[in-house]
This record gives structure tokens, sequence and C-alpha cells, in this order.
């Protein structure tokens, strides 16, 4: 009946579970997920009730329901295996899970079934909670969830893994989610200068408490890696190596390891082992297009007429991998960028061009992807099609989406260059002017921005951007 049906709904929303999480499809390719948390469960033992729960939610959110069922049986015998004496407090994600799943099936009465059970478990547990029950496990399925969903959901998957870490602070796989999510918010933010060494403590700690853990271990060595303690990373991934020489997730880290120290062969023997274990990885093939791309810039530096016949090989290898990742996986921003750039090293400039578009077109694009884009297309439009007045106009562009990063600061290089050699040369209009002006104001250089502003308001008197930001500047002084 309709009452129980809006009843119902309402308890529904009060479980901890997937469906409460605020996890969004659209910030992932479901389909490449899916095949990342298989290949988990494949290669991990441990944490499988985590994943088969995510896996029945993505299975949902695919609109493949009995399939999603079929994940939390399996959720459930791990439970049995492995917690048999604490099977309620371990199922309430599961149990939550199913609720809503039955729920979305129309199944109403076997979706109250599931919530009663949590209900009735969360009163045996804890005097006081009706529903919520604020379990470190929880915490830790919810940021491992979060971490799965990309870029915008780390900070709270780091906030998830803190708040577990409370009740038990030295629990190994709560430590590995916090330095995980610490690793993965610095390399998202780019900071590798000021801060970047906030992972280099949660990430050792998670490793004593846990040798067996080698991704771990790996995410370590590369952020020794980005202190130039090449030594004492490589330490740990030939550790990592000897434990588990077959785990393909640890090999794509030593892969990368290896590719940024310049021993491109080893790299590369390491990731087709990886591809014999994992064929459809797409991480891989980008990878892989990498390491020809390293190969054929360290061909074009080693001499000043590189063979052409090996140019042309590493080109074309490298194309191949990229294209085979984004035909796989359509929203991969970064192997968008690489294959564009490569199509540009070959001169494919239609290609190149239809390719920048097709990755600024992706729909889970963050700030710094933008920048990013911005850099690299202005750059394009720069070496490639000779035009500086395009490549100046995608610069703005990309210093004009605020928050720092590596590519906004390249795009201020480069624009700074441009702008001052067009003044130089007598060419300077009010926008030169004024973009110069945004530079410097940007940049802290508050006089060199008010002089700027000031020519460009002489030749645009009107234009009341340069008006406010001259006063702005005048009154900060």
């Amino acid at each position: 009946s309709a009452i129980s049906k809006n009843s119902l709904k309402s308890s529904l929303q009060q479980l901890e579970c997937h469906f409460n999480w605020d996890l969004q499809k659209q910030d992932v390719d479901l389909d490449d997920l899916e095949e990342t948390i298989g290949n988990q469960i494949e290669f991990l033992m441990e944490a499988n009730i985590t994943h088969y729960n995510l896996l029945s939610y993505v299975c949902h959110l695919k609109n493949l329901n009995e399939e999603a069922l079929r994940n939390l049986q399996k959720a459930e015998e791990e439970i049995k295996i492995n917690h048999p004496d604490e099977i309620a407090r371990r199922s309430l994600v599961t149990w939550g899970n199913y609720a809503w799943i039955y729920y979305y099936m129309e199944r109403y009465e076997e979706a109250q079934t599931y919530v009663s059970k949590v209900k009735n478990s969360c009163k045996k547990l804890s005097s006081s909670a009706e529903w919520k029950i604020q379990l470190p496990e929880i915490y830790a399925e919810q940021g491992w969830a979060l971490l799965k969903f990309g870029g915008k959901y780390y900070k709270r998957a780091k906030n998830c893994f803190e708040h577990a870490l409370k009740s038990e602070p030295n629990n190994p796989e709560f430590n590995a989610g916090y330095a995980i999510a610490i690793y993965r918010l610095e390399d998202f933010s780019d900071r590798k200068c000021e801060d970047g060494s906030q992972s280099l403590e949660p990430l050792k700690r998670a490793v004593e408490l846990n040798p067996k853990d080698t991704i771990v271990m790996a995410l370590l060595a590369l952020k020794f890696q980005d202190f130039n303690k090449v030594n004492e990373g490589q330490r740990y991934i030939e550790e990592a190596m000897q434990k588990t020489p077959d785990f393909p997730y640890l090999l794509r880290y030593a892969a990368k390891f290896y590719r940024r120290k310049g021993e491109v062969d080893k790299a590369l023997e390491i990731l087709k082992k990886a591809q014999a274990v994992t064929p459809k990885s797409v991480f891989l093939h980008h990878q892989l297009g990498l390491c020809y791309r390293t190969k054929l810039f360290q061909l074009k530096r080693a001499t000043r007429y590189p063979p052409q016949d090996q140019v042309e090989e590493l080109i074309q290898l490298s194309i191949f991998h990229f294209e085979t990742a984004i035909e796989q996986k359509t929203k991969f921003f970064s192997a968008h960028m690489d294959l564009a750039k490569m199509y540009a090293e070959a001169r494919r400039y239609e290609e190149a061009e239809e390719t920048f578009w097709k990755a600024f077109q992706i729909n889970i694009l963050s700030d710094r992807d933008k920048q990013e884009f911005y850099y690299s297309y202005g750059t394009f439009q720069y070496f490639h099609m000779k035009s500086k007045s395009e490549a100046i106009k995608y610069y703005r562009e990309g210093l004009k989406i605020d928050g720092d990063s590596y590519a906004r600061n390249k795009c201020i290089c480069a624009l700074k260059k441009l702008l001052e050699q067009r003044i130089q040369e007598g060419l300077g209009n009010a926008a030169d002017f004024g973009t110069l002006g945004l530079i410097h104001s940007v940049s802290g250089e508050k006089h060199e921005a008010i002089e700027c502003y000031e020519k460009a308001i002489a030749l645009s008197p009107d234009n009341e951007n340069y008006l406010s930001a001259l006063c702005e500047l005048r009154l900060s002084i």
C-alpha cells in the first residue's frame, strides 16, 4: 500500500549503506569500475565483503538488480566465513543494500524484512541507537567506496578513515585507507612542494602495521621517489615485488616507478607481465603508451637526427595504446590528453584537435582538469598551429579558473611571455594589459598590476572590469 511504501522509504533513508552515501553514477565510468572491483576480488584475499557490497551497488546503477542481489549473497557468505561471531554487526551495510534493492524491485515486503533486521541489530548492539550506530568498520567501508568514485570524493574518504581510526588507531586496514586517501589527495591537488609530504608518515605507518600490503608499500616507494629518495623507494618496490610477484595492482605501480626513474625497458617488461594477468586493464594500456612516449623523448634527446623509422615506430606504439585506453574507458581524461599530444607529435593535427575537444567534453572534469586542458590546448595552438592569438586566448581561460595547480602556473608563465612579446612589438591592446594586470595581481605583484590596469583603462576607458580591479587593488595597498 502507498502508506507503507512511504514509511518504508523514510526508513530506508536512515540506513548506513551505499545507497545513502551520495555516490553519483555520473562521476565514474561504471563498466570500468565494475572491472576494477572484479579484479580486486580475484587478487585481494582479505576485504572482499567490502568489494561485494560495492559491486552490488554498481550493478544496481547499471540496472542489473538480480546480479546486485547475487553479489550481496556472496558478501553474506564471506561474513559467515570471516566473522562467524559477529554476523549481525558485520552485515549492517549488506542488509541495508538488500533493503534498497528490493525496494527498487518493488518487492516491498522483503525490503521491510531487511529494514527490520538492521533496526533490531542496532538496538541489540547499542542501547542508545535506534538506527545509526557509529561503527568504525562502517566508516571504513564508506571510505573505500568514496575512494573508488574519484577525485571529488577523496576528502570525504579521508574523513571517514579518520573517524574509523578514532576507535581503532592500530587497525591496519583503516591505516591503509587513511594513507591512500591522503596520497590520492596530494596527487590530485598536485602539491609536490609545500605539503606533499603529508602522506609519507601515514604510508610508513600502514606498511609497519601490515607488511603484507604491497599496494601501500608501492605508494610509499613512489612518495620517496617524489622527494628524490630513489634508493629508499627502490628498496620498497623490490621487497613488494618479492612478496606478490603476480599481483597486477602492484605491478602497475612498480612499472610507474621504473618509468619515472628512466628505466623504461624494465617498466615495459613489468607492464607486459601485468597484461598477461589482466589483459583488459585500461590503466596498463595508458602506462604502456607513456613508456613508449618516454622512449621517444629519450631518443630525441640523445641525438640530433634520431633514425626516422624508430621515431615513427615509437609514435605508433604510443598512439595505439592511448587509443585502446580511451576506447575502453571513454571518460579517461589524461589518456585523451596524452593521445591528442601524440597525434600532434605525428602531425595528425585534425585528429589532435578532435581528441582535445573530446577530452574537454567529458562530464566529470575537475577544475584542475580544465586548467590542464587549456594549458595543453593553448600550447598545441602555439607550437603546432603557429597561432599566438589562439594560444593567448586559451592560456587566459586556464588562468581564469581559480585554484592553484601546476597547469595554471604553466598557463601564467606562458601567457606572461607571449603578452610581454606582443607589448614589446607595440601590438598590445587593452585586453593584453588587462590580462597582464590579472597575472601580476594573482602573483601578488600589486604595483605592477596597478600599472597594467592603468594602461588597459587608458586604451579602454569604459571597461567596468578593469576599473573595479584597479579600485580593489588600490584599496588593498
